[in-house]
């Protein structure tokens, strides 16, 4: 019988990108979960297509706005990264076993969400005339997946509620550079991801106190090692306090942030 983790493999491991979004989008979330199934991918993931091309993020340039190309530039990274964030999702649910039905139904329902917003954003792309693959891209997303993979606790205090919450503070600065150059459109997508980003950090904040709870330890002080255990990027300002705040951050970690 086909379960919701096994099903999430299929895309997980799919190189084409606009096929991997549109296998995520397919999923039926009705499937039986298989909570307890020890499952092995029979193909490499994540399934990457042949561009764009991954460099050091140090690497990537930004071009003026002022220009068709930098405009879409802009829009392509903020592309690769909702298709990570696709291939993230999927993961979590395949690889760790054990776990509340509601976990991986949750992850699911946040990797379709995902799947959306990469399809609005490549056809936007592709109204400016390039499309997903044009322009190099890092991997510094799949990269902490990888650090993270033997640790359902790290995963979840990490990616969601750490990388993805940096995007919660940087999608105002870039719908502002976005509008300023007078790409509404593109605008208007950042606002819809947004609103669905901000319920999935919360979805991370609410799993990671759950697990915390469930291992009798402390979250703050837990996090606070698995930054330093796992080498995680430094939280700089400006900070989206009300994005935050609604994401299920309290006011001791909001305070922290300084």
């Amino acid at each position: 019988m086909t379960t919701l983790r096994s099903a999430a493999l299929g895309p997980l491991c799919t190189t084409d990108a606009v096929h991997k979004a549109q296998a995520t989008l397919a999923l039926d979330l009705r499937l039986p979960v298989g909570r307890t199934e020890r499952l092995s991918p029979s193909a490499p993931i994540p399934g990457r297509p042949a561009r764009p091309e991954l460099i050091a993020h140090t690497l990537l340039k930004p071009k003026p706005l002022t220009t068709v190309e930098g405009r879409a530039l802009l829009v392509h990274s903020v592309a690769h990264i909702e298709l990570n964030a696709i291939d993230l999702a999927l993961d979590v649910v395949w690889r760790f076993p054990d776990l509340p039905e509601a976990f991986y139904t949750d992850w699911m329902r946040i990797a379709q969400e995902e799947a959306k917003h990469f399809m609005l954003l490549r056809e936007h792309l592709c109204s400016l005339g390039y499309d997903y693959g044009d322009f190099p891209a890092h991997n510094g997303l799949w990269e902490m997946a990888e650090r993270t993979q033997d640790d359902v606790l790290a995963r979840i205090g990490i990616v969601p509620r750490t990388l993805e919450a940096r995007g919660l503070d940087a999608s105002p600065g870039v719908k502002n550079k976005l509008i300023g150059a007078g790409d509404h459109e593109a605008s208007q997508i950042l606002d819809l991801i947004l609103e669905e980003e901000i319920g999935h950090v919360a979805a991370g904040n609410r799993w990671y106190r759950h697990l915390c709870e469930a291992r009798g330890l402390d979250p703050a002080a837990t996090y606070a090692q698995l930054i330093a255990q796992y080498d995680a990027p430094k939280l700089r300002p400006p900070f989206n306090m009300a994005a935050r705040r609604r994401a299920g951050f309290d006011d001791a970690e909001l305070a922290a942030l300084g």
